[in-house]
């Protein structure tokens, strides 16, 4: 069962996944048309049947910013780390019970830090408590990367998954490397995230 419809922008840049209550509203409205669809499983209502749309295409142009400027979450925070401690480098599968991946700043916010990408790192709960209001070298800590804002494109997909039709359209805009990071932090999304555990 598709969970969700991949809209284009009219110049068939893949913007978003939508749900398909919102995707049919688009098509019906006239701001949409139906790129792809599942033939096999129309939508129906009492005077309506449309193919089920996997693909949208939106009729007007919209303008996209080329940086990723959305607030930092924890979801796409953890992705952009591949889910592991930006300190000890162990992965959210390897934490022990009552451990968990939480979102350190670099600069605490308590000395001037702020919450931006550049400045904040996953960390597992036990660096992140070990650190504490301190700078990583204070307390001999080290980054095993520096934070960096990443691409818009590469975090936007990070965590919805695509059908095979719907990557397609990710690889004709975007080429086949992207296609091939943003199925990389699919993966890692599925295999290697789990639920904080509450204490």
């Amino acid at each position: 069962m598709i969970v969700g419809c991949l809209a284009l922008n009219s110049s068939f840049e893949p913007l978003t996944m939508v749900p398909l209550r919102r995707a049919l509203r688009l098509v019906i409205d006239g701001k949409a048309e139906i790129v792809e669809a599942d033939r096999e499983s129309p939508v129906c209502s009492e005077r309506l049947r449309y193919p089920r749309p996997i693909v949208i295409r939106l009729t007007k142009f919209i303008h996209v910013p080329r940086r990723f400027r959305r607030q930092v979450t924890n979801t796409f925070l953890f992705a952009r780390d591949r889910y592991q401690c930006q300190y000890c480098g162990r992965a959210a599968a390897q934490l022990r019970h009552r451990e968990s991946l939480t979102r350190d700043h670099v600069v605490p916010l308590s000395r001037g830090g702020l919450n931006t990408w550049t400045n904040v790192v996953t960390a597992c709960s036990s660096c992140n408590t070990r650190k504490s209001n301190h700078l990583p070298d204070e307390c001999g800590m080290h980054l095993k990367h520096a934070p960096v804002e990443p691409h818009f494109v590469h975090l936007s997909w990070a965590v919805r998954r695509l059908t095979p039709t719907q990557a397609k359209y990710i690889r004709l805009f975007y080429g086949s490397e992207v296609l091939q990071q943003v199925e990389a932090i699919e993966h890692r999304v599925q295999g290697q995230a789990r639920p904080a555990r509450h204490g």
